[in-house]
């Protein structure tokens, strides 16, 4: 294999020739000094509009699942395809030895995480979770905010977003992707929202949730147990009284889309807009640019702070630094280096964590009531 001592870099083979491999992965991997671009399965190249062969002439393609994963020098894969191919490419990718990378959501069910953590920890393998927007440079505000306790004090309330306008229901595969495959909203964008707030709070004591479908005018519930959701609204609920309230939508009309809304006993903290990097990325800019990662001064977030004479004051309050999707590539390339599970950024236990919270959250749409986790 190709992590010696002396060349200290790994041959990376990625699953799938869709967005998420072109715009998510291979321009990461490329620029990741403990990780080389090996190899590419696509399983219909000459039949698609995007040619791993022709984009990618110097490397490795194949078409056939077995003959990629006998490659001898594979040491990494990247799994890109559709939700419902995570668990058995996965687990025939960690039979053959190979560590894995696999999209968000990792797989549909707590019980496919837990098979796969069992194989990875027999193979002596790895696994990490593409949650990238750990990395989102308001995440990254937040996450410093909260980090002192200080500036907003305990906090009380805390909502998350991921809002668009989008009237037209998606024609990929995404249109027919139930949620027992890991489709939906709940899986798709809202695996995203509940995977920061268990990093900023780890898991709830309980779990209330509503599914709709925006566009079509139906609501979950006992009537409609297999809705497939475009919309949903989560509370988390913690012991120390905090309430958490994820939503994403499909039907909000907004200039600015809100994102954050935080309140504490100190102070308050507002943003609107997602994260640059993924408009970015899928415009072309390279992640090279000084501007990567960067948003524009008027998405700004605003912070509220309360002064010992019980005054309130408003500023504006700039991302911090950003250290962009790069990061998660660099830690995990490192992780692999030194054989560490303990240094992986986004390890399967806690991609099982948060299915068990998206888990909670569909009994809780099917039945309208709340779930205990504690």
């Amino acid at each position: 294999m190709a992590d010696s001592a002396t060349t200290r870099t790994l041959n990376v083979g990625v699953i799938g020739y869709g967005l998420s491999a072109t715009i998510f992965h291979i321009p990461f991997i490329t620029i990741t000094p403990t990780l080389r671009l090996h190899s590419i399965l696509q399983r219909n190249p000459s039949e698609s509009k995007q040619s791993a062969p022709r984009d990618h002439p110097n490397i490795k393609h194949f078409t056939s699942l077995d003959q990629f994963l006998a490659d001898a020098d594979l040491d990494l894969v990247v799994i890109t395809t559709p939700p419902q191919t995570h668990f058995p490419f996965a687990q025939q990718a960690l039979q053959a030895g190979k560590h894995i990378f696999v999209e968000k959501p990792f797989v549909p069910s707590v019980a496919e995480a837990e098979t796969l953590i069992s194989i990875a920890k027999a193979k002596g393998r790895l696994i990490c979770v593409y949650q990238n927007r750990r990395w989102d440079s308001d995440f990254l505000t937040v996450q410093k905010l909260l980090a002192d306790g200080k500036t907003l004090g305990r906090i009380v309330e805390f909502e998350t977003h991921f809002d668009r306008f989008r009237l037209q229901k998606p024609v990929n595969w995404k249109a027919s992707l139930g949620m027992d495959q890991g489709g939906s909203a709940l899986y798709d964008l809202g695996t995203h929202l509940i995977d920061q707030v268990y990093v900023l709070f780890g898991m709830p004591r309980g779990v209330f949730a509503t599914f709709a479908n925006q566009l079509d005018g139906v609501l979950s519930g006992p009537q409609q147990p297999d809705l497939t959701p475009d919309s949903i609204t989560v509370q988390l609920f913690y012991d120390n009284g905090l309430v958490v309230f994820v939503r994403s939508a499909v039907a909000s009309a907004e200039v600015h889309q809100p994102r954050f809304r935080i309140r504490g006993t100190k102070g308050s903290y507002r943003k609107t807009g997602l994260d640059s990097q993924e408009p970015q990325l899928k415009s072309g800019m390279k992640t090279s640019d000084a501007s990567f990662g960067r948003e524009a001064p008027e998405w700004n977030g605003w912070l509220t702070t309360v002064d010992d004479n019980g005054n309130l004051h408003e500023q504006e309050c700039p991302n911090v630094e950003p250290e962009t999707y790069r990061k998660i590539y660099a830690l995990f390339g490192e992780a692999l280096i030194r054989n560490s599970e303990e240094d992986v950024p986004v390890p399967a236990s806690q991609a099982r964590d948060v299915l068990r919270i998206i888990e909670a959250a569909k009994e809780s749409a099917k039945t309208r009531r709340q779930i205990d986790l504690s």
